[in-house]
């Protein structure tokens, strides 16, 4: 059982659901520590003064607000909760949205709201009234003495918290430079748009993430059992970069869609009947004699 974040209540109109608050995800990165490869002895993490350059113990760091440059007001923990007790203590529900209507880009971190105090018939009707009609909760909460944003949301039997960025964390499309959406001004001909929607359909699959891992950690963790079985864990090795390397020639768009339709995507899909079809037209489209235009190469 995970450790619990934090314990309060899920409010909308006057109704209270009583909840505990637990981190959803887990971490499997590949962690390293720091080391002196003198003597293979780890590098400790020292906070420390900035104007002595000495250490500062953790009895004595404290909360600042910078007012004016330089120029601090001091807070305790306590005094930060209690200065809107309501609003540490409750997922406060704004709005109900359709759930489509939140961007990926908008998500954060995800947790789970377990119910609380006998509070499971309420929790029940709060995540089943929210199935049937399609719709989150957009939710205001108090995180880590920070306030979020948030989107209340059914998963399975649970109802999820996920923090969701504020608008203004989200970078607008106009600072960078995107291809036109309209198809013909990007460039994009209606054959090539066919046969990537071909590869799409080829490619679709249903979305199962146990499909799915970390193939760096686990070469890594392979690596690590390598030379833990060789005896060497305090040698450090000189390895040449190398690999293969993308090749500096840019194929024709057409020419790599077919391609890839006819060696079945990257991805282990079943193929139906529209895969089969357009394999044959990309065959067929193959053995006519090649134009001159169809490879260019990219000038140095």
């Amino acid at each position: 059982m995970p450790h619990m974040i934090w314990k309060g209540a899920i409010s909308f109109g006057l109704v209270h659901v009583p909840v505990q608050l637990y981190p959803a995800t887990q971490s499997e990165k590949v962690g390293f520590n720091l080391l002196d490869k003198r003597s293979m002895d780890p590098i400790g993490y020292k906070q420390i003064n900035k104007n002595t350059g000495k250490e500062v113990t953790r009895d004595n760091i404290v909360r600042g607000f910078e007012y004016e440059k330089g120029k601090y007001v001091v807070m305790t923990d306590a005094e930060i909760r209690a200065a809107n007790p309501e609003s540490t203590q409750t997922v406060d529900i704004l709005a109900f949205v359709d759930a489509p209507d939140i961007s990926f880009l908008s998500l954060d971190t995800p947790y789970y709201l377990a119910p609380d105090r006998k509070g499971e018939k309420v929790y029940a009707l709060l995540r089943d009234a929210l199935k049937d009609t399609g719709k989150v909760g957009i939710a205001s909460v108090v995180l880590h003495n920070k306030q979020h944003l948030a989107a209340l949301i059914p998963v399975g039997p649970a109802l999820a918290l996920n923090t969701l960025r504020w608008g203004d964390e989200v970078r607008d499309f106009t600072e960078f430079k995107f291809p036109d959406e309209n198809t013909k001004k990007a460039g994009v001909t209606p054959k090539e748009l066919e046969m990537a929607k071909r590869l799409i359909d080829d490619m679709s699959d249903t979305w199962d993430p146990s499909k799915y891992h970390d193939t760096f950690r686990d070469d890594i963790m392979a690596l690590v059992d390598k030379k833990v079985k060789e005896g060497k864990v305090a040698e450090v090795m000189t390895i040449e970069e190398g690999g293969d390397k993308p090749s500096a020639d840019i194929l024709d768009l057409s020419e790599l869609l077919k391609r890839s339709l006819k060696k079945g995507g990257a991805a282990p899909a079943k193929r139906g009947a529209k895969a089969a079809q357009a394999e044959d037209e990309a065959a067929a489209e193959t053995a006519r004699p090649a134009r001159k235009t169809t490879t260019r190469r990219k000038r140095a």
